[in-house]
């Protein structure tokens, strides 16, 4: 079932040495969903003392507390873990001890069903202990044992759970979700980076927004992004957004994903979470959103920063939500504009995005259109040139260090993209033209 020869050898090995082992956990699921596992995790009645016995090279102090032992063979780093119980999680998220025990009972302090399965790649033999191969055939996530006392041992799973529902498709289970919408809150104590990365995984899932209506509707979305609840109910002028609300809107813009980057998916999540705090009706009824791309856009950084994004994301997203607005201009822009605009770092992303705006909303994608034959009849270097005069030019010819150099720049850039001047004597020529304007 699951192939995968340094894996195998590793399994080999220690049964050689008396040891039951197996592959653990995720590997297995998606093995029996015929999906890729990039990752095999391997479990073994072997104590790390012996591991490490058996295989030398093998390390990780860290781990070893945790029964974890980590083994590189070829290009692949396995997780080699004994079987074991574990004690409180007296700090959310690790046990405070661990005991070593056998595949049973290891099974049953997994989280969800589907995860607490085990396969034998020597007797190809799946072990379950858990019922998780009736739930994967019924399509649901369950939590093993009492739901609460999973989610309470780490309150990561609260989003694990619908992580994993949406990636499989899979509905989860009432009793857990129960659980799960009644400890929604206490997730508030969770390192902000955690909730990030599970956070993306389920913006980056085939059905993102599910996971939206998933996270809003166990109460995470109150917990960690309290912002968005402000879309919902925030009315837009039926002509431009027939769909409905900000939050409907959203919501609609999310099922229109294809494979995205998590700068695409966090765009489009938080591309309008500016306009509830910037609605006005105009007297003749009409619903206007002035700046709110402005305010979106500081809003996201705020959102961003909040949950430990690195810098580069927090600023192609920024990016992309500032920008998003200034495409429906993009017919009536100087060439020079123009080609500025498809030379930004996200220009990509904001494409796409607007493509997926307006698609959710009134289905005209004329300037996505126009914007794609731009692209295409520009070249790379037409795009952005290497520019044909630099400050230390403006300096020889007498410019003062300061401001004014920037602003001469700029202007011979507009120049160089107009195809106004295409060599670098003609730039200096111009530049000597603006300086000699400017001492008058």
């Amino acid at each position: 079932m699951i192939r995968h020869p340094e894996a195998e050898a590793i399994v080999r090995r220690l049964a050689d040495s008396g040891h039951r082992t197996v592959y653990a956990g995720g590997c297995v699921r998606d093995a029996l969903l015929d999906r890729a596992y990039p990752d095999v995790d391997i479990a073994t009645s072997a104590t790390p003392d012996q591991v490490q016995a058996i295989f030398p090279k093998a390390s990780d102090p860290q781990g070893k507390a945790f029964g974890v032992i980590r083994l590189k063979q070829g290009d692949h780093v396995f997780e080699i873990a004994t079987f074991r119980v574990d004690g409180p999680y007296l700090d959310g998220r690790r046990p405070s001890s661990v005991k070593f025990t056998t595949p049973e009972e290891d099974a049953r302090r997994r989280d969800f069903t589907v995860n607490g399965m085990f396969f034998d790649p020597l007797k190809n033999e799946i072990l379950d202990f858990v019922g998780g191969q009736k739930d994967m055939e019924e399509k649901i996530i369950r939590a093993i044992g009492d739901p609460a006392a999973r989610f309470t041992e780490d309150r990561l799973r609260l989003f694990r759970a619908i992580r994993f529902a949406v990636q499989l498709g899979f509905t989860i289970e009432p009793k857990t979700w129960e659980a799960l919408v009644r400890l929604a809150p206490e997730s508030k104590n969770l390192a902000p980076e955690r909730v990030r990365d599970e956070l993306v995984k389920i913006l980056t899932s085939g059905d993102p927004a599910r996971g939206l209506d998933l996270l809003h509707d166990s109460g995470l979305v109150a917990v960690w992004l309290p912002e968005l609840l402000e879309m919902r109910g925030c009315a837009q002028s039926p002509e431009h957004h027939p769909e409905g609300d900000v939050w409907v809107h959203t919501r609609l813009l999310l099922t229109h994903l294809r494979s995205p980057s998590p700068v695409l998916a966090l765009s489009a999540l938080l591309h309008d979470v500016g306009k509830p705090r910037t609605s006005r009706t105009e007297p003749s009824g009409r619903i206007r959103f002035f700046g709110h791309e402005g305010v979106g856009a500081r809003m996201a950084e705020e959102i961003l920063r909040r949950l430990r994004f690195s810098n580069d994301e927090v600023e192609a997203v920024v990016a992309c939500v500032a920008n998003h607005m200034a495409f429906k201009d993009a017919p009536q822009m100087r060439v020079s504009t123009l080609k500025r605009l498809l030379a930004r770092p996200t220009f990509s992303e904001e494409l796409e995005l607007h493509r997926m705006d307006c698609t959710a909303s009134h289905g005209e994608l004329d300037i996505h259109r126009f914007l794609q034959a731009k692209q295409a009849e520009f070249s790379r270097e037409e795009i952005k040139p290497k520019p044909l005069v630099t400050g230390h030019d403006l300096l020889e010819l007498g410019i003062p260090p300061g401001p004014r150099i920037g602003e001469i720049l700029n202007q011979l850039m507009d120049e160089q993209l107009e195809g106004k001047i295409k060599s670098r004597n003609s730039a200096l020529q111009r530049a000597r033209k603006i300086i000699g304007s400017t001492q008058k």
